[in-house]
């Protein structure tokens, strides 16, 4: 018999939503985090936007799972407290060689069932925020911004008050099966070795590691995984904006977006640039870069108020750089392993999805 139901490698704000939805469930459930603490990398280091899921192609999972979540964290948020607002967002054109984009995006995100979207002219642009210059935008009423990490302890508190547990400091080593249980090792100060019914790998940026180090598993199923850096700086000046603004997407992101703050200051980023190691320190010499980017849609910059905040680094697998690759959620359908699911490439819209992809798993866990 297993010493527990499920094993959960990660505790990212995927892998403890994911643990929250088997605690509910009733199940037995331990999260293995390899760092001191819980959203420790992707998680704390990201723009903490409640995305809508106009941009994705609509039969893929970043589509269903960005619209569900989208819903689904602002569900979870009013009742518990934490700050989830629906402040909206424009994604705005700033020639005319941006507009047929535009509406491609508009027409997508009707597709994907974003019925409140709306095309909004120069003269409504001026009217929600006369600073910003363009011809053009789509307004996304239900798009926001979240405290994420309020998010997280509330996930763990869930998992916790199940009788669940995050163990911290103690990395994931390796699995085999064995008489139809997962075998699993567990390093950190005292290593030791549990069995659990299910094993689920949410290990972000070290998913391809992680599952690697699962014997048995094809490493056919295994995507080369490639880091994406971001780089954020915020604006100390008077930042007269009260939604999110974004330009149209850009290679390998959705470009150098805005996200105002409640001290009227503002935070951009991030940029998309290929990185071999996790280096989280700004690159100041991208600030005349940023500076020329927000201009186009901020003729008033003042560049000398842009100053280093932080650096975040997504998973990308494939060409996620270069062009769309969607979210991989792996189960024994797929590689041929009961109780095993994989999670490979959760990065944005991997925040707002996370409850959506917890109970995907959740469901999947139960069909196996």
């Amino acid at each position: 018999m297993a010493d527990i139901d499920v094993v959960i490698v990660g505790a990212g704000i995927v892998g403890l939503a994911t643990a929250a939805s088997f605690a509910r469930s009733g199940q037995s459930t331990i999260v293995l985090e390899k760092n001191p603490s819980f959203g420790e990398e992707t998680s704390s280091r990201n723009s903490e936007v409640i995305h809508a899921g106009m941009y994705y192609p609509t039969d893929s999972l970043k589509a269903q799972l960005c619209v569900e979540g989208n819903r689904l964290i602002y569900d979870y948020c009013k009742p518990r407290g934490i700050m989830a607002n629906a402040i909206g967002k424009l994604i705005v054109a700033t020639s005319d060689a941006e507009v047929a984009g535009l509406h491609d995006i508009y027409a997508r995100g009707i597709e994907n069932g974003l019925a409140a979207l709306e095309l909004i002219d120069a003269q409504k642009i001026k009217s929600l925020e006369p600073a910003i210059k363009a011809i053009a935008a789509i307004y996304s009423p239900t798009s926001g911004i979240v405290d994420s990490h309020s998010v997280m302890l509330a996930c763990l508190g869930e998992l916790e008050d199940g009788g669940g547990a995050l163990v911290r400091s103690s990395p994931f080593i390796g699995a085999k099966q064995k008489n139809g249980e997962w075998e699993i090792s567990v390093g950190g100060d005292e290593p030791t070795s549990i069995t659990a019914k299910t094993l689920v790998l949410s290990a972000g940026l070290w998913s391809d590691k992680a599952a690697a180090n699962v014997i048995g598993l094809d490493a056919n199923f295994i995507p080369k995984m490639h880091y994406a850096k971001g780089n954020y700086f915020r604006y100390m000046g008077k930042a007269p904006f009260s939604h999110l603004i974004y330009p149209m997407p850009s290679v390998g992101g959705l470009g150098i977006h805005l996200t105002p703050d409640a001290a009227g200051h503002a935070r951009f980023g991030p940029d998309a640039q290929a990185v071999e190691v996790l280096d989280y320190q700004v690159d100041v010499t991208k600030k005349p870069i940023f500076a020329e980017s927000i201009r186009a849609y901020w003729p008033e910059l003042d560049e000398s108020l842009l100053t280093p905040d932080y650096a975040g680094i997504r998973p990308k697998i494939g060409n996620a750089l270069h062009e769309f690759v969607d979210f991989q959620i792996l189960d024994e359908t797929n590689h041929g392993l009961g109780g095993l699911i994989c999670l490979f490439g959760i990065d944005s819209p991997g925040l707002t999805s996370s409850f959506a992809i917890a109970n995907k798993v959740l469901r999947r866990a139960k069909n196996l």
